[in-house]
């Protein structure tokens, strides 16, 4: 590597952008989003791959719930109540899913709206 290669690679590297732990929060729900929009596609010639979609969704808003239940989280007492609320509805209406056949529909509007949200957010 010469010199000149190297001083290219290593302040290109300083010079990648920032993530923000929004920024991570998007392209993790985002993912998943995508995964179940695939998996429901898919549902009828593979249905595990549908459970295992619906199960990580479930287990990102688990992880969201653990994030706003956190005393130490600076959002706001009614946003973080809120995305509770979606969490413990994500919970219930998966397994009404996989149990009773119930739609898919809720989870993904809910996922897109996050989505919105956060997308206006990183916008300002």
């Amino acid at each position: 590597m010469t010199p000149q290669t190297l001083a290219q690679y290593t302040y290109a590297q300083a010079a990648a952008p920032t993530r923000t732990p929004r920024d991570t929060e998007y392209e993790a729900i985002s993912r998943i989003t995508r995964r179940l929009k695939a998996a429901t596609a898919r549902k009828a010639t593979d249905f595990s791959a549908f459970v295992q979609a619906v199960h990580e969704n479930r287990r990102l808003w688990g992880v969201l719930a653990t994030g706003v239940a956190d005393s130490a989280n600076a959002l706001p007492n009614d946003i973080r109540a809120r995305i509770f609320f979606l969490a413990e509805f994500t919970e219930l209406h998966s397994s009404r899913i996989l149990a009773d056949g119930a739609s898919i529909e809720p989870l993904l509007e809910i996922n897109m709206t996050i989505l919105r949200g956060l997308r206006q957010m990183r916008a300002t």
